[in-house]
Formats: C-alpha cells, sequence, structure tokens
C-alpha cells in the first residue's frame, strides 16, 4: 500500500466517544471526510451524537466545504472494521498508558501498513504510547486544544521510533484538513500550548489559594485583559509590539530586571481540600446554576464570532 498524498485523504477513522473524540469527528465531516468512529460500547453513542449536534452548530456557522454532510458517518463497536479502510486515524482514547500502548499495540496489526496514527494525547509522549506497537515509525502526537472542531491548533511530534516522514506527512495533513499545525523540535511532556495554559493555571490556583482573587476575578482579568490580544497575537508579539520603535530589545532592557521580581510562582500549590472546595465553589457561582451544554454553546458562539471577525480583520490588511 502506498501512502495516500496528504491532501488526497478521503476517509478518516476517529477513535473515542468523549468530547475529543467526537470533536475531531465533527471536524473531519465538516472538512467533507468519510469518517468512521470507534465506539467502545454503542452504549456511547448517544454522549457521542449529543457532541456532535453541538459542534455542528459552530461549524455550520463558519461553513462547511461543499459535501460536508453528517451522512458520511459511520459509527461502529468493531475496531478491526473501522480501520480496514481507514486512510488517517486519530486516536483519542482515556489517557491511561497501558490503555494505551495495548491499544496500539493491535493498532499497530490492524490498521494498513502506510497509514499514520496520530494520538490526541495531552499529557503522554508517544515514545511512551508506541512501545508495544510493531509498526512505530508512522505513529505520532496529534495534539487538538478543545474543542477540536473549533480551535485550530495541532501539535504534532514524534517518538523516538517515529519516522521524520510521518511527522511532516502528518503536518502537510492537518493543514490540508484546516487546521493550524504545529511540528515540536522536541518531544517534551505537555508540549507547548498546555505548558503555557499549566503556567497560567497554577498562578490562578496559587491566588484562589492565598486569598488573592476568586476564579471568577481571575476569568474576568484574562476576559477582559490579555484574552483578545492573544486571539490576534501571541505573548511574543504582544511584548514585542508594546514597547513600540525599539520592539522586544526595549521591553527586555527595560523590563528584563522585573522578571526577578516576585510577580509569578511557577510551583503548583499544595491541592488542599478546602483549595479544592474554593474552586469548585467559584466556578459553580460563575456558572450560575446554567447546564454544560448550555455554557459550551456559548463558548462556542463566541469562538466563532471571534475566529470570523479576526479573519475578517486580517483580509483587510
Amino acid at each position: 500500500m502506498t501512502r495516500p498524498a496528504p491532501d488526497k485523504v478521503k476517509r478518516v477513522a476517529s477513535i473515542g466517544a468523549g468530547p475529543i473524540g467526537a470533536g475531531w469527528a465533527a471536524h473531519f465531516l465538516a472538512r467533507g471526510y468519510d469518517v468512521t468512529a470507534y465506539l467502545h460500547s454503542m452504549d456511547e453513542e448517544p454522549a457521542f451524537r449529543r457532541i456532535l449536534d453541538t459542534g455542528w452548530i459552530s461549524l455550520t456557522a463558519l461553513g462547511l466545504v461543499p459535501g460536508a454532510s453528517r451522512d458520511r458517518l459511520t459509527l461502529t463497536d468493531d475496531l478491526t472494521a473501522a480501520m480496514s479502510d481507514a486512510e488517517f486515524v486519530q486516536e483519542s482514547a482515556p489517557e491511561r498508558l497501558p490503555l494505551k500502548q495495548a491499544l496500539y499495540e493491535t493498532l499497530g496489526r490492524i490498521v494498513p501498513p502506510e497509514v499514520v496514527i496520530a494520538s490526541s494525547t495531552s499529557g503522554l509522549t508517544m515514545t511512551e504510547i508506541q512501545q508495544k506497537c510493531p509498526s512505530p515509525e508512522r505513529t505520532v502526537v496529534g495534539h487538538p486544544f478543545n474543542p477540536p472542531y473549533l480551535l485550530p491548533l495541532v501539535e504534532i511530534v514524534g517518538g523516538a521510533r517515529t519516522a521524520p516522514a510521518a511527522v511532516q506527512w502528518a503536518h502537510d495533513f492537518y493543514a490540508a484538513a484546516g487546521k493550524a499545525p504545529l511540528v515540536m523540535k522536541k518531544e517534551i511532556p505537555g508540549f507547548v500550548a498546555t505548558r503555557l495554559q499549566e503556567a497560567l493555571w497554577r498562578e490562578a490556583l496559587h491566588m484562589v489559594a492565598n486569598g488573592e482573587a476568586t476564579p471568577g476575578d481571575i476569568d474576568t482579568a484574562l476576559i477582559n485583559g490579555p484574552g483578545p490580544r492573544l486571539a490576534v497575537q501571541g505573548q511574543c508579539m504582544a511584548f514585542h509590539v508594546a514597547c513600540g520603535e525599539g520592539g522586544m530589545a526595549t521591553n527586555l532592557d527595560q523590563f528584563g530586571p522585573a522578571l526577578k521580581l516576585p510577580w509569578t510562582r511557577l510551583e503548583a500549590p499544595e491541592l488542599t481540600q478546602e483549595l479544592r472546595d474554593r474552586m469548585v465553589d467559584g466556578c459553580n457561582i460563575e456558572a450560575a446554576g446554567r447546564h454544560f451544554e448550555d455554557l459550551a454553546a456559548e463558548r462556542d458562539r463566541a469562538i466563532v464570532g471571534i475566529l470570523q471577525a479576526v479573519a475578517a480583520a486580517k483580509t483587510k490588511d
């Protein structure tokens, strides 16, 4: 079998019925692919379809490609059948290493030999996952951001036994599938975006633990402060532009000494029962009784608006 050209793939297999697995299926369907989704049990179908329903509203608002249809979805609990004619596999099984290793031992045998297998893992390395896989050279991490049917980023990295050609093919495929692929220079836990997000999360936990801010205060600060700017400029470019003509050089020369000030605490705080309860109670106050599906729909409508606004602004340049 010859590996298909990245922009000629027609059929994708998706593994997993949760928000990531079902979210990936929604994305690929909206991009005009035939999708076979493997569920561990057909009892998971109602939850899978609810996620698909939610995602399809936003995907329709953003614009489906010609020929995109939910009728191109096949659901099955037969793993071998799901993989039989796949041209690409997106795996989103639970984040348990023994489970992943056993799954890849099977996938390495039943997935057509030239087909790239990508994992949505957010915390495991491909070097760990591919340990028992009989064909590890075509396995990569393809880590999305949630929800994968809306946020464009996919972080890509191979394991110790991954062939560079598989990493490049995955990059080109995700680009053809409408994603914003980022190939990492090294395999590190947490990748790029999750590590940056984790730094924010740890600082937020410290502020709540010390009584300096509530979860609502923290979210208000982010939504109305750096959040909108980050949709247009990343942290590095934002600080480059913030200092005028001198750019990043001025930023580092003027504000470099402030790096030694106690403005952040990167070590994680002790997750005591009190801190746990403060976070839970604070988020419940923010949610104000709204159900998860309503919160997700509100989030998705806002993200659609941001993506459309940013795209419109760029076309005016």
